[in-house]
C-alpha cells in the first residue's frame, strides 16, 4: 500500500511540473517537455533537446582499469567549500571502465588491456604528484566531478590519437568510458560518455 501511494505522489509531482512553468529545483525559463528522455537528460546536467545522452547504451562487456594519483589543491578559500577551501591533499583511486556491444571479432577483448592501462597511466601522470591549481589555474575549482571530465577527456583524447576508436572497418574499441574517482569508501565520483 505504501508503494501505491508513494507511485500516487511521483506522479503528481510530474504532473505538477509538466502544468508548471518550474523544475524540480526551481523556477524554469521554459515549460519543461513532459516526455522521460528529456526529464532524464534535464536532471543529467542536459537541456533536454539531445546535448546529453539520456542514458548508458546496453553494453554487455566491460573491462576495468585502476589506478591512483596524489594531488594537491584548493578551493581558493570559496566559502562554499568549508575548510577544505585551502590548499590541501588528496589521494584519488581511480577507475576507468570500457564497455562495448560486442567483443572484438578477432581478439575477443573489449580493448586491449595494456593499450588501456598505459592511456589511463599517460593521462594520470599529467596530474599526479602535482598542484591542480597550477595544472588548471586559479579560477578552476577542481572538484573530483571536474576531475572525472578531465581524466575521460584526456582518455577520449589519446583514443583519436591512436585511431583506437572504430576506423574503417576493424573496430579496436567502440563503446562507453566511465571514469570514477574514489576520495575514500564513502565518497567518490564518476563521469561517463561515449568514447566518440
Amino acid at each position: 500500500m505504501i508503494g501505491a501511494q508513494y507511485l500516487i505522489h511521483v506522479i503528481s509531482l510530474m504532473i505538477l511540473l509538466c502544468s508548471a512553468n518550474a523544475s524540480i529545483f526551481g523556477v524554469a525559463n521554459a515549460r519543461p517537455k513532459c516526455f522521460p528522455s528529456s526529464l532524464i537528460s534535464q536532471l543529467r546536467g542536459g537541456d533536454g533537446d539531445g546535448d546529453a545522452p539520456t542514458s548508458r547504451p546496453y553494453l554487455p562487456y566491460t573491462l576495468a582499469i585502476r589506478d591512483s594519483i596524489m594531488i594537491a589543491h584548493s578551493f581558493h578559500n570559496n566559502p562554499n567549500f568549508g575548510p577544505a577551501g585551502g590548499l590541501h591533499g588528496a589521494t584519488y583511486t581511480v577507475d576507468v571502465e570500457f564497455a562495448s556491444k560486442e567483443l572484438h571479432p578477432e581478439c575477443k577483448w573489449v580493448i586491449d588491456i595494456g593499450a588501456a592501462s598505459e592511456m589511463v597511466a599517460d593521462v594520470l601522470k599529467q596530474f599526479n604528484y602535482k598542484n591542480l591549481d597550477d595544472v588548471f589555474g586559479d579560477e578552476v575549482m577542481t572538484t573530483t566531478e571536474f576531475m572525472c571530465k578531465a581524466v575521460f577527456d584526456g582518455i577520449v583524447k589519446i583514443l583519436k590519437e591512436k585511431q583506437m576508436i572504430n576506423e574503417g572497418d576493424e573496430k579496436l574499441f567502440e563503446g562507453w568510458i566511465k571514469v570514477t574517482l574514489w576520495e575514500s569508501h564513502k565518497a567518490w565520483a564518476s563521469f561517463e560518455g561515449p568514447a566518440s
